[in-house]
């Protein structure tokens, strides 16, 4: 009798999946041309992003010029354990984690904020000639600001020992070797330099709603600020979740510019800005093994991926509008 019912189902499933068959062969049929037209999109995507992705296998193996990729011994997790199990590794691990949870936050708070006062700005001129300028930094390189920096830190003639402390009255300090005043220093230009790329983001979904929402909740007496928490913020909240999702997924990769570039690589300064990224390159630098170096990078992607799928399972127990996916 069960074989019977089995049978009926199965029966009963192959018209719908001979149906859903020639759907797909007489959708393809009437759009192929715009299938063609994807064509050289999916080419460049595989090309690009998924054969590259072989060279996963260099993280476990102990590369040999001479031998190649395929030659060249495997060597397990030891390239993990080396990253793992050396003495800076909690440093570096600690650094990282911390410096972008903060970068995480300020760029969710502060161009938000940036961004609805400029919607307020009615002259649009204005908004838009102050929205250029902030925008301005994201295009610099971190070699760039690296020399605005030191610009302003500079010993001997930086503008704050040169000018700035001196009319205070104060004493020089010497920046690049005064590690605890670089944690709120690097926050700084992190977010000086991206201040203006989530603004924009932010500013174009506030566009995006509704003027008629605002004209009904002032007719009914809503002030400004309530506008704000009961219009504003919850409709642009699934970008928000967005960009926060995102961010997330690069929570264990350092901007290595920021990083090396910024601290001018200075010695002292490594217990606060020593990052992943920073050491690997180091020890690459020192060791030249490059099996080491892939395996950071093979931890912090599989970390990110991992992190997003459960900032997206936490965000979608409670809301699924404003999840990824």
């Amino acid at each position: 009798m069960a074989n019977s019912a089995a049978e009926a189902i199965t029966a009963a499933r192959a018209p719908e999946a001979k149906r859903r068959k020639w759907t797909l062969l007489r959708t393809f049929r009437v759009y192929w041309m715009f299938y063609l037209m994807l064509l050289p999109g999916v080419a460049l995507l595989v090309l690009n992003n998924y054969l590259p992705m072989f060279g996963i296998v260099i993280a476990f193996k102990n590369i040999n010029y001479t031998d190649g990729i395929l030659g060249s011994p495997w060597v397990g997790l030891r390239n993990f354990e080396y990253l793992f199990k050396t003495s800076d590794a909690w440093i570096i691990t600690r650094n990282t984690l911390a410096y972008n949870s903060v970068f995480i936050a300020i760029n969710m708070v502060i161009p938000l904020a940036i961004a609805i006062m400029l919607n307020e700005i009615k002259n649009r001129f204005i908004a838009k000639t102050h929205q250029t300028i902030m925008f301005l930094p994201y295009f610099l390189s971190y070699i760039v600001i690296s020399y605005l920096v030191f610009g302003f830190l500079s010993d001997e003639h930086g503008y704050l020992n040169g000018t700035l402390l001196p009319a205070l009255g104060l004493d020089p300090v010497r920046w690049y070797f005064t590690k605890e005043v670089w944690p709120f220093l690097l926050t700084i230009v992190n977010t000086w330099k991206g201040m203006g790329y989530y603004t924009v983001i932010y500013m174009a979904a506030i566009i995006g709603i509704d003027e008629e929402l605002y004209e009904a909740a002032t007719i009914d007496g809503a002030s400004r600020f309530k506008q704000l928490t009961s219009i504003t913020v919850p409709l642009i909240m699934p970008i928000i979740m967005i960009m926060m999702l995102l961010q997330i997924g690069r929570i264990f990769n350092a901007d290595f510019g920021l990083f090396f570039q910024v601290t001018r690589d200075s010695g002292v300064l490594f217990p606060v800005t020593n990052v992943i990224d920073t050491y690997v390159y180091r020890t690459f630098l020192t060791v030249g093994d490059i099996g080491l170096s892939s395996a950071a990078g093979l931890l912090q992607s599989v970390v990110g991926f991992a992190l997003v799928f459960f900032s997206n399972y936490v965000v979608r127990s409670f809301n699924k509008d404003n999840a990824l996916f």
